[in-house]
């Protein structure tokens, strides 16, 4: 591997991460731990990444002359896409001029829009996954829920993340609400969406799957434990690790997503969700980056999923073994301001075997993410209790 540079100076190793919430905040952190020049580039001005990378960058992603002019500035070693909205044409330019895009501009704009991955994973690489049909108006919904997908299913828009858009359809006086409920829900206006059969499955799973160098040059693939996790309209509200698997499903849910994050290629870690009844495992979605329901590996792991990101991505060995049983649970906005103070932090940290993250967002939203509760313990049911206290005693208001 190239060598690291001194940040701030000539000879730096320069990372930009396109994407600086909570998620990126904890990859800057992590890179700076190895001495890596950070540069944070977000939609809004203070975002968590923001408040501790060396140099940060407001700018719309999502358009291709604010993306390239920065990029040509910068001139970074490295690209690091943390969030979905981002032009990836330029990213793919700056590809072939011979910046590293992680894991690959290629990778990063199939997993940015459902219909990519979904027709990768199902049509190309044979991997099971619910039936779907993309749609186009609310009659060709009807017409795909008619014509085989049924009731329950599952409408989400093409590009969209944490769960927006996002609803399940119980009959046929759903449909119309989820259709505008996906238009207004993803990151484009007037867009397709998926219809998905639902499927009846046991419990989803994240496995976090790592790509990094072995010491001849050859890649090496590594997955941490499952991780479990509760969803509330698709977005995540509580994780635990491992998530209890029989061998023969978890063997099936390494074996699928080797055959995703190798198709998919490059170094770094990828967050790959899988739906999972008895022995019989399906793909859902995978993300090239650190998953939200993730987070818990900062108490379970011994390198937690942003350590294990930063050290593929700069060809790094890596651990992803269990340190203990742990588990997560978000602490949510519940007000809508613009300045907010949190109350009964030191009752939350007073609770044994807890730790939690405040993220540092400049505005609260009701059922926006402000930090995660973190908690182990051998048991894994004391765990997740220990850590849904921890949560609920953190109290967001109005500064």
């Amino acid at each position: 591997m190239k060598p690291l540079g001194t940040p701030l100076s000539p000879a730096a190793t320069k990372v930009m991460l396109l994407g600086a919430g909570e998620l990126g905040k904890e990859v800057i952190i992590a890179l700076q731990r190895l001495g890596v020049e950070t540069i944070a580039v977000d939609r809004y001005d203070n975002a968590p990444g923001h408040q501790v990378a060396h140099r940060s960058y407001t700018i719309n992603m999502n358009n291709p002359d604010e993306l390239r002019t920065l990029i040509e500035q910068v001139q970074p070693d490295l690209i690091v896409p943390e969030i979905e909205a981002i032009s990836t044409s330029v990213l793919a330019e700056a590809e072939l001029s011979g910046t590293r895009v992680i894991p690959t501009a290629r990778a990063t704009q199939l997993t940015m829009d459902r219909e990519g991955i979904r027709r990768l994973a199902a049509e190309t690489l044979g991997v099971p996954t619910s039936p779907y049909q993309f749609c186009e108006t609310l009659e060709s919904l009807q017409g795909a829920i008619d014509g085989g997908i049924g009731y329950p299913c599952v409408v989400k828009p093409l590009m969209s993340s944490s769960g927006k858009g996002q609803s399940k359809v119980e009959g046929p006086d759903d449909v119309s609400a989820a259709w505008d409920y996906a238009q207004e829900g993803g990151r484009v206006s007037q867009q397709r969406i998926i219809v998905e059969g639902f499927i009846d499955f046991d419990y989803e799973i994240t496995l976090l799957t790592t790509r990094s160098l072995q010491a001849d040059g050859s890649v090496r693939t590594d997955f941490c434990a499952p991780i479990g996790h509760t969803q509330v309209d698709g977005d995540y509200v509580e994780s635990w690790q491992p998530h209890p698997m029989n061998p023969e499903a978890l063997a099936k849910a390494q074996e699928i997503a080797l055959v995703v994050t190798e198709n998919l290629g490059g170094l770094g870690l990828f967050g790959v969700e899988l739906f999972v009844r008895g022995d019989e495992v399906w793909f859902s979605e995978v993300s090239p980056r650190p998953h939200d329901t993730g987070m818990v590996t900062m108490i379970s792991q011994w390198q937690n999923e942003f350590e294990l990101h930063a050290r593929a991505i700069l060809g790094l060995p890596l651990n992803t073994a269990l340190r203990s049983p742990g588990a997560s649970a978000v602490i949510y906005g519940d007000i809508d301001a613009d300045m907010v103070v949190f109350e009964g932090v030191d009752e939350a940290l007073a609770v044994p075997q807890s730790d939690l993250r405040l993220f540092g967002k400049p505005q609260s939203f009701s059922r926006r993410r402000m930090g995660v509760a973190l908690a182990y313990d051998a048991d894994l049911d004391k765990a997740k209790a220990s850590a849904q206290k921890v949560a609920s005693l953190v109290r967001v208001r109005k500064a």
